[in-house]
């Protein structure tokens, strides 16, 4: 647990929660998948059962601080996974990809991006490890795959999504080579036929890295899926798909206020602003209470 109020996959309670929303969005025509993740190190021990360590590959800390329920409080070093440990970690990762296929999800994505703990096992900013999840890029890239196959044993591939951030820099993350890790950290989930890769390449915003997105080879059985940020325009992710350099542009955060986005996008229409103020906060508030325009209500 590394942000408060986050729903979890763990629990019968959950999962019957769960099945509420699927069917809801089943119910209107849509599709949902179920984001799974592990934090790391971008925890306290404040969120922590019995006030233990965050764990990461290293014991390195992250800067900055991290919301609990006595306020915020600044990242701790966290402890360095036993080698022992890590097939644990991999189970319950399957465990939550069991837990999704219950409730009714219509596919996995694995949250391998913005510095939680497989983009920690990724990155040799975050990983000093020397034995086999550590050192050269494929025993780092080591811990990605065995979740990826975890979870593809429980769903169909094509069922499965990945999400990567090889230049981002949120949640201190650094990578001497991110071209080099990338691309093999892409090469090696090719053999799965996953459904998509979902790349985290902001354009704009304050997590923007200026250059050329590290992810650029592509193949017959992986997809890259750029994440724009605020200024990605319509005519830029139109451009991106007509060249070939992307099969999917997903935008954020435009879609959490705007109900009814892929008809308001198929009509060019101006994206209402969506409250940063009620992001993450719990409670409904700036999650069912966006008016759906006309236009689109009419298409509906």
């Amino acid at each position: 647990m590394g942000y408060l109020n986050t729903p979890g996959a763990h629990s019968e309670a959950q999962v019957k929660g769960w099945k509420r929303v699927t069917s809801a969005v089943h119910e209107r025509g849509g599709r949902i998948f179920l984001q799974i993740v592990h934090v790391g190190r971008i925890s306290h021990p404040l969120l922590q059962p019995e006030g233990a360590l965050p764990v990461a590959p290293s014991a390195i800390a992250a800067e900055g601080t991290v919301h609990t329920y006595s306020g915020p409080r600044p990242f701790v070093a966290p402890r360095a996974l036993e080698l022992t440990e890590i097939p644990r970690l991999v189970e319950q990762f399957a465990h939550a990809a069991r837990q999704g296929l219950e409730s009714g999800f219509d596919g996995m994505e694995i949250h391998g991006a913005n510095g939680y703990l497989i983009d920690q096992f990724l990155r040799d900013g975050s990983n000093r490890r020397t034995d086999a999840y550590g050192g050269p890029v494929e025993n780092r890239a080591r811990f990605l795959v065995e979740v990826v196959e975890a979870v593809a044993g429980v769903w169909d591939a094509n069922r499965v999504g990945v999400r990567v951030s090889p230049t981002g820099a949120f949640n201190s993350m650094s990578d001497s080579d991110p071209v080099a890790t990338f691309g093999y950290a892409a090469q090696a989930l090719d053999r799965f036929g996953l459904a998509y890769l979902h790349v985290v390449e902001p354009v704009g915003g304050p997590m923007a890295v200026p250059g050329a997105p590290a992810v650029a080879r592509r193949s017959d059985s992986i997809s890259t899926v750029p994440h724009p940020e605020r200024r990605l325009q319509l005519a830029t992710a139109d451009a991106a798909i007509e060249s070939g350099k992307a099969d999917l542009i997903f935008f954020w955060p435009a879609l959490p206020g705007q109900p009814g986005s892929p008809r308001a996008l198929r009509r060019r229409s101006a994206a209402q602003r969506a409250d940063f103020a009620t992001f993450y906060s719990g409670g409904e508030k700036g999650y069912i209470d966006y008016p759906v325009r006309a236009a689109v209500a009419a298409a509906v």
